[in-house]
């Protein structure tokens, strides 16, 4: 069975379209119109191995705010339909990521308890385009939307650039553990029998 979930939202903000494959092969067609979140986006897909379809048409005449924590949501949201009743997930997933002089711990739990830890020394104000304040957004937004307690810390890094795609490689890294079906599992990994 698919684990897939197709979201669509619209406000007066952003128009978002998603489409989210957890079993896929790490294919993504990503237009958000800030060139440095599709990279990270690709990123995510093709680490994680999720087939990801994203179009955003958002108010980037303003600033990059609304599209980058609207895309969070959506992305959360999608993660937390495509798990579905979660039977048989492993549910923990963790990764340590080098990427140059960066490293990057990245740990979540699928509990249903939304929370984030965020721990990234961003010193610039400015990634290409994108507002370095909005990665903390955007994973806040992930957060909640998927209903995951989500860590993210830098252990070691100077180049921003190298930190944040660390960081979103570390993710779609623990993300495809925590959503792998285990046979040994046969209910929720769970004392209370539920997530």
């Amino acid at each position: 069975m698919a684990r897939t979930a197709v979201i669509e939202r619209d406000t007066k903000e952003t128009q978002i379209r998603m489409t989210l494959n957890l079993d896929g092969s790490g294919k993504a067609e990503i237009a958000t119109g800030i060139g440095f979140f599709d990279h990270m986006l690709n990123s995510f897909a093709r680490h994680g191995m999720f087939d990801l379809s994203l179009t955003v048409k958002g108010d980037l005449e303003v600033d990059t705010h609304h599209t980058i924590e609207d895309t969070g949501i959506v992305l959360g949201r999608a993660i937390r339909e495509a798990v579905g009743d979660k039977k048989g997930m492993v549910r923990y997933g963790s990764a340590m990521l080098p990427m140059d002089e960066a490293l990057i711990l990245c740990a979540l739990d699928l509990c249903g308890r939304p929370y984030l830890v965020y721990h990234l020394d961003l010193n610039r104000e400015f990634v290409g385009d994108l507002e370095t304040e909005m990665i903390r957004e955007f994973f806040y937004a992930v957060s909640y939307g998927a209903e995951m307690n989500l860590h993210l810390k830098q252990l070691d890094g100077t180049n921003n650039h190298h930190i944040i795609e660390g960081a979103f490689k570390a993710f779609a890294k623990a993300l495809d553990q925590a959503t792998r079906l285990d046979p040994r599992i046969t209910d929720v990994l769970s004392t209370k029998g539920s997530l």
